[in-house]
């Protein structure tokens, strides 16, 4: 009887420890090297909360970027290929936005407060 007891228990440790290897590499990243492409080194995006009509980007290598702003809705509201700093965002009214920028191979996304 023990016996039994004793097998049940080491299956169920055994299905529990399988179970759980299975779940901790699920949530692993599929692509260890995309950990590097969700950052632009030296981004600044100013000023934050906006008051304005414009805003500025700006990182350490000043590539090209692609920029896209999204309402909290997920709409997606401007779309620039910014080649300098500015950005004009006299279209958007107040409120919370998403703003997505891509620089070569690299992308971040940020909050936008517009005031």
């Amino acid at each position: 009887m023990k016996k039994i007891y004793l097998l049940i228990i080491f299956v169920a440790l055994l299905c529990f420890s399988f179970t759980t290897g299975i779940q901790a590499q699920a949530n692993q990243p599929q692509n260890p090297a995309s950990k590097n492409l969700d950052k632009i080194p030296g981004l600044r995006i100013f000023p934050n909360p906006a008051t304005g009509d414009v805003i500025y980007i700006t990182s350490d290598k000043q590539l090209t970027k692609t920029v896209k702003i999204y309402t909290v809705l997920g709409k997606q509201a401007v779309f620039k290929v910014l080649i300098g700093k500015e950005l004009d965002i006299s279209d958007l009214n107040e409120g919370v936005y998403v703003i997505k920028i891509t620089e070569g191979q690299r992308e971040a996304t940020r909050k936008l407060i517009i005031e």
